[in-house]
């Protein structure tokens, strides 16, 4: 397949992650571009995820202490230099021929962990070997538990620090715009990692059932499953797609060790709230110690700033990355993480909040119409 023509040096006009989605608009072909920045249905939530972050004003602070300042952060004993890790996302050998190898090194050349997909086009163990150690493992069940105990083994022996298992998609939404794109993946990328694994078996339906509601669903995964996986995993176990209080407090209760809001970047249920908004009713079911992480629609420094204001411990990066990815490789990637950590110091220093933990709501003001 012929793949965009990366650049080898960042031109003076790339400064900010918006730059970076325009620019591969131009770059990446056109059902490859529709499928990556789609959502799903009439995009009502695709575009709202990033929209509810200009809701929330940033209140500038005068004369405060910086003598001890950083942005370091800690999640399950690993450092990190900045609370921003890189979010699952799959197939990205679409727009670069070394796929995830270049988006760990690039990752890793700024100190960001990588969480990788099971959807990945690249062995999980080569990107692990590209990256720097602390990297993530996103993992999908499988129909079978022996196939989703061996992703887990293969994670586990390959050095990934925590297992991020996705529950908010076990059936996808009708992503429109990438249908009417024609997408389909092309036979150069391939979910290698999977490559073994046997296709889910075939349930036998009656005539006025549903394939959705007693087929795909009937075989997604239940909280019998979760618990085997939690006894099956020696690492951090988190759930990523959580988007109700009382999922949060009984993922917690069942000993999950952390948690990501998600609505999975606006590509599965059109209709769902934002996690900005949902952010603070979590925060308060799970109480202010438990591990809280978020994505969806962040785009600069001060959207990190709101998010961790608002309760949350770190934030995912999903889009830009194949946007950096796609123009520059693994310099791409690492200069747009570098962009998005300095863009998160100046309005700490703006702010006032010399450290993550002074990065509190109170930091925050909701704007309201001048009468």
């Amino acid at each position: 397949m012929d793949y965009p023509k990366t650049l080898q040096a960042i031109p003076p006009d790339l400064v900010c992650l918006d730059d970076y989605e325009q620019f591969a608009a131009q770059q990446i072909p056109s059902p490859y571009f529709e499928y990556i920045h789609s959502g799903v249905a009439d995009e009502r939530l695709l575009h709202r995820n990033r929209d509810s972050f200009s809701q929330l004003d940033i209140l500038p602070r005068l004369l405060r202490d910086f003598r001890d300042a950083s942005s370091t952060t800690s999640l399950f004993d690993q450092i990190l230099s900045a609370p921003i890790l890189l979010a699952p996302v799959a197939h990205q050998r679409l727009v670069h021929p070394d796929g995830e190898l270049a988006t760990a090194r690039g990752a890793a050349a700024v100190d960001v962990p990588m969480v990788v997909s099971t959807l990945a086009s690249q062995r999980l163990e080569d990107i692990a070997r590209a990256g720097a150690p602390g990297n993530w493992f996103q993992l999908y069940l499988q129909a079978r538990r022996e196939d989703s105990l061996s992703l887990l083994r293969r994670a586990e022996d390959a050095g990934y620090r925590a297992i991020v298992v996705t529950l908010d998609t076990p059936v996808n939404g009708l992503r429109n715009r990438s249908q009417r794109a024609g997408f389909a993946l092309p036979p150069e990328v391939s979910e290698v990692n999977l490559a073994n694994v046997a296709p889910p078996p075939g349930r036998q339906l009656h005539p006025g059932q549903s394939i959705v509601l007693n087929g795909i669903m009937a075989d997604a995964p239940d909280w019998e499953t979760l618990h085997w996986l939690r006894q099956q995993c020696s690492l951090p176990l988190l759930v990523k797609g959580v988007m109700h209080p009382d999922d949060a407090r009984e993922l917690q209760a069942a000993g999950i060790d952390g948690l990501v809001i998600s609505n999975h970047g606006g590509r599965s249920l059109d209709a769902a709230p934002t996690p900005l908004s949902i952010l603070p009713a979590i925060r308060g079911a799970v109480g202010n110690d438990y591990p809280l992480l978020m994505d969806g629609g962040i785009r600069r420094g001060s959207d990190v700033f709101k998010a961790l204001a608002l309760g949350a411990n770190a934030v995912m990066i999903g889009r830009p990355q194949v946007y950096a990815l796609a123009t520059a490789g693994a310099l791409g990637v690492a200069h747009m993480l570098k962009l998005l950590i300095d863009e998160l110091h100046i309005t700490m220093a703006l702010a006032g909040c010399p450290r993550l933990d002074t990065i509190q709501r109170h930091c925050l003001h909701t704007p309201r119409p001048l009468l």
